[in-house]
């Protein structure tokens, strides 16, 4: 066998370079973790392109479609990227004023209404003898009303002083807040030219690639953005189907928060699996400061409807352009929860998803070619 210099080459300069990884790991670590902080701004703009884009086709389809180069033709991309994002801060904007003056005003009153809760419950212990005698004593002796006042004082008040938290908290919004900024703008950049980029990305791929590795890079690209495509346009109809339906029964049903619940139904149900559970259990908490029964009342309807929503609306609208087996959807959740939070549930399932696509195309394949 003929050893070439090119090849020994190579090698030695391959266990050069895993010698000065393993020995100086720490610093190389340190560097990787200061570039992916620093390029925060440009990973959130990534998405938040990738978000909008799908708007923008969306608009670009009917606005002028046909115009080419004319003067109208032009401003088909400015006027559908303005408008893209407008609707997407509308849609944020609605939700925050919907749930949140809601929400902080239901936990106050449920705050305000624990001491006389507590005393319900020891005095119903204490007519059926479920409790001893004494431990109902040094209960009823206790004054819920101050200690809760002072866990709530403890929990809005923090842990540091006024002027560290209030400095503390300016700094992270004015930080999160330049953040985003450069997050849009530089959206916008990749936005506005979208076939250029793509096409000198092509044109790189192409150049230091080998075809065969080129041709599968595309076609794995291709899958990713088809699922979340899909995934993306497909939960969020879902949502809005689900919201809907759910303040349209609870106003019928008369039960309170109807438009601001089914606003939070509609933002959990963009969480697959565990959202439901998380919108059924914040909205009857908030039910609960006005009426018990009426709680009730809505879980029960709120499991009717997700019944509907299990059987018929989401097999329509998401499940069957997925392709993705239930227990996967279940792993990919509890997995990419677990790895990176609420934003590990939401790019879990598709990701899983695209995998799961290749995986059986591939195996398939595979199984073809030896039955031939």
């Amino acid at each position: 066998m003929k050893v070439e210099w090119k090849s020994c080459f190579r090698l030695g300069v391959s266990v050069f370079l895993l010698y000065l990884c393993v020995t100086y790991w720490p610093f190389f670590a340190g560097l990787a973790a200061t570039l992916i902080k620093a390029a925060i701004p440009l990973l959130i703009g990534c998405v938040v392109a990738y978000i909008i884009n799908i708007l923008m086709t969306f608009y670009e389809k009917y606005y002028f479609p046909k115009r080419g180069n004319s003067g109208v033709g032009k401003s088909r991309r400015p006027v559908c990227m303005v408008a893209a994002f407008v609707t997407l801060l509308v849609i944020v904007i609605l939700l925050l004023k919907l749930v949140v003056p809601e929400l902080v005003s239901c936990v106050e009153l449920l705050i305000a209404r624990i001491p006389g809760t507590i005393e319900f419950v020891l005095n119903w212990l204490e007519d059926w003898n479920i409790v001893p005698e004494d431990i109902l004593a040094s209960l009823d002796a206790v004054d819920w009303r101050s200690r809760t006042e002072q866990i709530f004082g403890i929990l809005t008040a923090g842990v540091g002083n006024v002027m560290e938290t209030t400095v503390s908290v300016a700094s992270t919004v004015f930080s999160g807040a330049v953040t985003m900024l450069l997050a849009v703008i530089f959206s916008m950049y990749l936005l506005a030219g979208k076939e250029k980029i793509g096409g000198q990305v092509n044109k790189v791929m192409k150049r230091y690639m080998k075809e065969k590795l080129y041709t599968r890079c595309c076609y794995v690209l291709s899958i990713l953005n088809e699922c979340f495509h899909k995934y993306i346009v497909g939960q969020c109809i879902e949502a809005l189907i689900l919201g809907t339906l759910c303040a349209v029964g609870m106003m019928i049903l008369r039960l309170p928060y109807a438009a601001m619940i089914g606003a939070l139904i509609a933002f959990t149900a963009l969480i697959p699996v565990a959202g439901a559970y998380i919108g059924a259990g914040v909205g009857a908490l908030m039910i609960l400061t006005v009426s018990p029964i009426q709680a009730i009342i809505f879980l029960i309807y709120l499991s009717i409807l997700q019944q509907l929503e299990g059987n018929l609306i989401y097999p329509k609208v998401v499940g069957s352009s997925l392709g993705l087996p239930a227990i996967w959807v279940l792993a990919a959740v509890t997995v990419g929860g677990g790895v990176m939070g609420i934003a590990g549930m939401l790019i879990g399932v598709p990701l899983a998803a695209a995998i799961y696509r290749l995986l059986r195309e591939d195996v398939n394949r595979a199984q073809n070619g030896r039955e031939q």
